[in-house]
């Protein structure tokens, strides 16, 4: 058993995926983690975002690695490293979107992606694309929505209990950019998968959305 589900940031999708994957007994997997694990490396080696060769080659040569479950969510490791914590720094989301933009770094990924899906048997996997390109059969496909306000509100409380100070209206700004990235790129963008049920998780908390969810997944079964 499969289920998608994919999401603008901030729409709480890791969230709900997580806790989704941790009452059904799923594997989960957050496959957003990786571009932002391939954008650390990059901006670490001073790698030009635009040169969509020396991206690829950096992605062919790093050893990624998602361990952990979804009662305490990924484990990162790139290179043998935990960047678990380091993913989530505001300069990674400046550029994440910018390297998973790129269409062989895309392609790479995807391809890892599935081959987990394969080995894992019943997963969730959540992201931008998962149920409109990296797992089109997938068995149960969502896309979370919500205003930007919302999104940037519930990023600047992460973030905070992170201990990382980010001004709320720079979140929104860079929400609203992620958006436009993710929506304008041209292999594979942020969208829609036409057999998806959408939830507008603005005016719900993560309980109600889990059980939304749930709710789809256990009437059509």
């Amino acid at each position: 058993m499969k289920i998608a589900i994919d999401g603008p940031a901030g729409a709480g999708k890791s969230s709900a995926a997580r806790e989704v994957a941790k009452r059904l007994g799923y594997k989960y997997l957050d496959t957003g983690a990786m571009y932002r694990a391939i954008t650390v490396q990059a901006l670490e080696e001073k790698i030009d975002l635009q040169d969509e060769n020396a991206l690829v080659e950096l992605t062919r040569r790093c050893e990624l690695e998602l361990k952990g479950d979804a009662q305490k969510g990924n484990l990162i490791l790139l290179n043998g490293r935990d960047i678990t914590t380091t993913i989530r720094l505001p300069i990674v989301n400046k550029h994440v979107s910018i390297v998973a933009a790129a269409p062989g770094v895309r392609k790479e990924l995807v391809n890892l992606q599935r081959r987990t899906a394969l080995k894992s048997g019943n997963i969730v996997m959540e992201g931008r694309d998962i149920g409109s390109n990296v797992l089109v059969d997938a068995e149960f496909k969502f896309y979370l929505s919500a205003t930007v306000d919302a999104r940037a509100k519930r990023r600047w409380l992460e973030m905070r209990e992170q201990g990382i100070e980010v001004p709320l209206d720079e979140l929104r700004d860079d929400i609203s950019m992620r958006d436009h990235l993710d929506q304008k790129r041209e292999d594979s963008p942020l969208c829609v998968a036409p057999d998806a049920c959408v939830i507008d998780t603005t005016p719900y908390s993560l309980a109600e959305v889990v059980n939304k969810i749930l709710a789809v997944v256990s009437t059509t079964d």
